[in-house]
């Protein structure tokens, strides 16, 4: 599984980036996660706000910080 956190560094993004880690470990579930905070690269997702959680290349939230029980739906598809 390929999890990117998309957002420039700011407080949001690497809130998000905790929560999935922290979904992550608690599932245990096997993922890289990867930030991008190219905002080129971030709007080759179509994504125009951050932060934003892409999983296996689909795009699952965007502009908000998503929940820690929100992300753990997400791993178990």
């Amino acid at each position: 599984m390929n999890i990117k956190v998309l957002g420039p560094g700011c407080p949001k993004c690497q809130q998000t980036e905790r929560i999935v880690k922290e979904a992550l470990a608690e599932v245990g579930a096997d993922a890289v996660v990867e930030k991008v905070t190219d905002m080129l690269k971030i709007a080759d997702y179509g994504v125009f706000g951050t932060p934003s959680v892409v999983v296996d290349g689909e795009v699952k939230c965007v502009g908000k910080i998503p929940t820690k029980e929100e992300v753990k739906q997400w791993l178990k598809r």
